[in-house]
């Protein structure tokens, strides 16, 4: 006999099973289950997990999420050739192909298997505690409040950015936000912080000009793609395959004249207040990145939109957790779990956020701490100035501004020219930050203790 516990345990157990044996696990954590023969000793059927033999392996098997799979149409495709590609591969590009009819969702019946109830009952629950721990860390009226949530916000937009790839560091990410980076990645990466803000301020009003609106801030800031910021697709977009043809691709979006009623659908979903959240926000994502509404910028906006679906439904009311950074560790698992959605399982999209919810939660709150720390630190270097010097005002902004020029302190603090050099002076002569251009004009400085923080944290982040 072998004990195969339901809690805590791997997905697979090696014993010698019959070949194509299957059977189900009880109500009990514990389920005694005889390997030898496939039969079990637990007091009912388990509608959630069952487990089956095959090759001398039991796997377990968790009961699917069900939603209604993708439908289809066929259309022929001509493909035009862009004078780098033969002819014969031109031809093969002209066919039939099918794109995707999304089904609605606004009414869609939630059922979750219990144990994944629980598992979304866990996240948010760990969401919760998290903005609860930012607010006890720095204290519900503390000037470094705002800030923090300003980097964490920063945090989630670069960590959503480079699932598509796009990396940028803190300090070249820090440097756009003044205008001093000659990055392209970090203008197009703090367009997505606009767009995350904008999820934000528009959380309680999540409807079709809503999401317009957070793609206008993004692809506004994308060189070669404003035109088409805050509008939706007038064309066929695809994933995979190549950019002259939709066929053999791994997704193709609907024709663009199905996408404002899908927009309408969601948006009506998204509105529901009877759906666990994480779930909620989960499917509406997975449901977003299927109707693929705009030309570019659809994954980074569809994540954006889980913000505002979490802000809007009360669950991180003072703060952003860095969610995309817990997709960010699995991407392959996160496209994964999107192509099962389409196929009519809705469990792995969930799983992936919940997972990824309870990863920002933690990490976010390591995260929260060590910057909290930095700010104590610069307090505790500068505690021999009066307590009216300018320095004590800039401090707690630092967190959200870790690279500075005086245009951007007299912006922060409302003040003068020369209170804003006197505050950067003394800090300078703190000890605090750092010049970093060695010029007499537009010079430029930096906190090199809320980088390092920054940059250690992006750096356990490993795209897989």
């Amino acid at each position: 006999m072998v004990a195969a516990h339901l809690q805590g345990m791997t997905n697979r157990i090696s014993q010698g099973v019959p070949e194509g044996g299957r059977f189900t696990f009880g109500a009990r954590n514990e389920a005694q289950v005889d390997l030898g023969t496939a039969t079990g000793d637990w007091d009912e059927p388990h509608p959630a997990i069952d487990i089956e033999a095959s090759a001398g392996e039991v796997t377990m098997h968790r009961a699917p999420l069900a939603v209604e799979p993708l439908t289809y149409e066929q259309h022929t495709w001509i493909a035009e050739n862009d004078g780098m590609r033969s002819r014969r591969t031109m031809a093969a590009a002209s066919g039939t192909y099918r794109s995707s009819i999304t089904p609605p969702i606004a009414g869609l019946e939630l059922s979750l298997p219990s144990d994944l109830a629980a598992d979304v009952e866990e996240a948010v629950a760990a969401l919760t505690q998290f903005n609860t721990h930012a607010r006890a860390t720095l204290g519900a009226a503390s000037p470094t409040l705002g800030p923090m949530s300003s980097i964490l916000l920063r945090t989630e937009s670069t960590s959503s950015s480079q699932i598509e790839s796009l990396t940028v560091g803190a300090r070249q990410l820090a440097l756009a936000e003044i205008d001093e980076s000659t990055s392209g990645n970090a203008q197009v990466v703090i367009a997505n912080v606009r767009a995350m803000e904008a999820a934000l301020a528009l959380a309680d009003r999540l409807d079709s000009d809503a999401i317009l609106a957070m793609h206008n801030h993004l692809l506004s800031g994308q060189r070669g793609w404003e035109e088409h910021a805050g509008k939706y697709r007038d064309q066929l977009v695809w994933v995979g395959s190549t950019a002259v043809t939709p066929i053999g691709a791994s997704h193709v979006a609907p024709q663009p004249e199905h996408v404002q009623a899908a927009i309408n659908d969601l948006v009506v979903f998204m509105g529901r207040d009877d759906l666990p959240v994480v779930a909620q926000a989960a499917i509406a994502h997975a449901q977003f990145e299927t109707i693929h509404p705009f030309v570019d910028g659809n994954g980074r906006t569809g994540r954006a939109l889980v913000h505002a679906v979490m802000a809007s439904k009360g669950v991180l009311t003072d703060t952003t957790a860095p969610i995309s950074a817990g997709l960010l560790r699995d991407t392959r698992g996160y496209f994964d779990a999107l192509t099962q959605y389409h196929q009519g399982d809705a469990r792995p999209i969930v799983e992936r956020f919940t997972d990824a919810s309870r990863f920002a939660a933690r990490s976010g709150a390591h995260l929260v701490d060590a910057l909290a720390n930095e700010v104590e630190e610069t307090k505790a270097a500068i505690s021999s100035l009066r307590s009216d010097a300018a320095a004590w005002r800039l401090v707690p902004h630092l967190v959200a501004h870790p690279v500075v020029n005086a245009a951007t302190v007299k912006k922060i603090l409302g003040t003068s020219d020369m209170t804003a050099q006197r505050g950067l002076s003394q800090l300078a002569d703190a000890g605090i930050i750092k010049e970093s251009t060695g010029k007499m004009r537009g010079r430029v400085w930096h906190h090199p203790g809320i980088l390092s923080v920054l940059d250690s944290y992006a750096q356990a982040l490993h795209r897989q």
